[in-house]
């Protein structure tokens, strides 16, 4: 049977096209330092970048990885592969060699995208490459290297997009756990379109005059969706900026650009509280008392990645007047599917169910446990990943059926509010009762000599499990054993007996993914070992 035009679907034509064809040519959708980019600005670019990638070979359903900054060329890779029925696959900028070398061959992407700066991680690969095929070097000043420039400019600025469907595969995104190697994650080409509206439009409300930008980079799921389809999806605009997200460059930008929309991790709100508090008392001033701060123009604060600290959250309010938004979303459902909303927070817990997506919470044996007790989540959503790559066991145990498996470990309470416990393999079993590190956390991280802590599981002499703390101190407060012991009685005060850290280790720095995220299993795994 013929396809028809209304089983046609192209996620570049969506998200790129139809702004144009709305009406939204001349408006902005990207900010930069260098310059502003208009939605005819981008298509002009992705139409052209998808022309010269059909001029290397390049055919459908052939992979395009894109190893790339933040960066107005990243929209164009990205929309310009996806226009023509590729699929582009991001990956993390910070890893080593020998992980682009796995990435390139697990995928067999034929060509990749490299930003300038990154090009000395694909060239310093050691081992062989078996398909990749052709390299696009990108400045973010001066475009493509030659040969790539030369196909870019003469390609023609117009181009139909690939016959494709919604259920046809969009992109993939790399997923890695605490363990194993990264898992590629297949998404189809309407995924992005159903995280947009439920999430983008549904909880945040956002609308085509907000400005948004994102501390989260654009290479994982979370930084994807702020900085790339969200905007696309409202017909807003983006910030994007190629620095990194150190506490000065993000003051930079929210000085210059002044968005409305601001997009973090906890780790990241963290550094800006820290950065802010150390300026005023080294310059002998409080905040200012006419509210006038980087964040004034900025209406929605929004964390994701991993659990927001309840004590941080209310450093945040008090210092800049937002409420932080907390939420969690994974690179299997591609973004945020439970959250806080506007006028509706409760500190500490991740908020309730985003809208288009159904959650439950089951024991060891897949049954549901009863409302306040701890057990795994589910979740079921139409923007959930096809499969794993080539990981057919792993997508068993993950994707079971209409379900996606979190690993994370959650309690609902009587009023619908969603708690996160932390990772399944980072819950501890003290006295035959599960303990959730990040109670434990939340706890310690409210003391005011703490900056952030992180507990994991450690035998005592009876080789019984009980939590241990590692604690990173506040500038101004030094390790002792009285502080030690001060921060036990803090958490044995405030939370049950058996929760309370039995050790306390003072390190200068918790060992964290390139995301943010706390890897706990490296603490696990010290047993001694100084911390690097």
């Amino acid at each position: 049977m013929n396809q028809t035009e209304h089983s046609l679907f192209n996620l570049a034509d969506y998200f790129v096209d139809r702004n144009v064809r709305e009406g939204r040519g001349d408006k902005i959708a990207i900010y930069t330092e260098r310059r502003n980019y208009t939605y005819l600005d981008l298509q002009k670019m992705v139409n052209k970048t998808g022309n010269a990638l059909r001029e290397t070979g390049v055919r459908i359903d052939d992979r395009i990885m894109i190893l790339m900054l933040d960066v107005p060329q990243f929209f164009a890779a990205f929309w310009g592969a996806a226009k023509i029925g590729a699929v582009p696959i991001p990956v993390n900028t910070m890893l080593t060699p020998d992980d682009y070398e796995y990435y390139l061959n697990d995928s067999r992407a034929k060509v990749i995208f490299v930003s300038e700066e990154l090009l000395h991680l694909i060239t310093e690969i050691k081992g062989d490459l078996y398909y990749l095929r052709d390299m696009v070097i990108v400045s973010e000043e001066g475009g493509a290297w030659v040969p790539f420039k030369q196909k870019y400019r003469q390609a023609s600025s117009v181009l139909k997009p690939a016959l494709t469907t919604r259920d046809d595969v969009g992109f993939w995104l790399y997923s890695s756990g605490s363990t194993g190697s990264p898992k590629g994650a297949i998404h189809s080409q309407y995924d992005m379109v159903v995280s947009a509206k439920n999430y983008a439009r549904g909880v945040l409300g956002l609308g085509e005059d907000d400005i948004i930008y994102s501390g989260a980079r654009l290479f994982f799921a979370y930084g994807l969706g702020n900085s790339m389809y969200f905007p696309l999806e409202l017909g807003a605009a983006s910030v994007l900026n190629s620095r990194p997200p150190t506490p000065q460059n993000v003051f930079q930008c929210l000085e210059r650009f002044r968005p409305t929309v601001f997009f973090g991790v906890p780790t990241l709100y963290g550094q800006l509280l820290e950065y802010k508090e150390k300026e005023e008392r080294e310059k002998g001033r409080s905040a200012a008392p006419d509210g006038k701060h980087e964040f004034s123009s900025v209406r929605i604060c929004v964390s994701g990645g991993e659990a927001l600290p309840t004590e941080l959250f209310y450093r945040f309010k008090a210092r800049f007047g937002l409420e932080i938004l907390d939420g969690i979303g994974s690179t299997e459902m591609l973004h945020i599917f439970i959250s806080n909303r506007p006028g509706d927070v409760r500190p500490g817990s991740t908020g309730k169910p985003v809208p288009g997506y159904t959650l439950k919470i089951v024991d060891e044996s897949g049954q549901e446990v009863p409302r306040g007790e701890i057990g795994t989540l589910l979740v079921k959503g139409d923007s959930a990943a096809q499969q794993y790559w080539r990981k057919r066991d792993k997508t068993r145990q993950t994707m079971q059926g209409e379900w996606v498996n979190t690993g994370d470990k959650y309690y609902v309470d009587e009023d619908g509010y969603y708690w996160c416990a932390g990772r399944a393999d980072d819950m501890l079993k003290v006295g035959g009762i599960w303990v959730s590190p990040v109670e434990v956390e939340n706890c310690l991280n409210s003391h005011h000599a703490v900056l952030e802590s992180a507990v994991v599981g450690h035998p005592d002499e009876k080789e019984l499990i009980k939590p241990k703390a590692y604690v990173v101190l506040r500038e101004g407060y030094t390790a002792s054993e009285s502080l030690a012991e001060e921060l036990k009685k803090w958490v044995l005060d405030r939370l049950a007996k058996y929760k309370y850290p039995r050790w306390v280790e003072f390190v200068p720095q918790l060992p964290k993914s390139t995301t943010g995220k706390i890897q706990r299993y490296k603490l696990r795994n010290l047993q001694g070992a100084p911390l690097a």
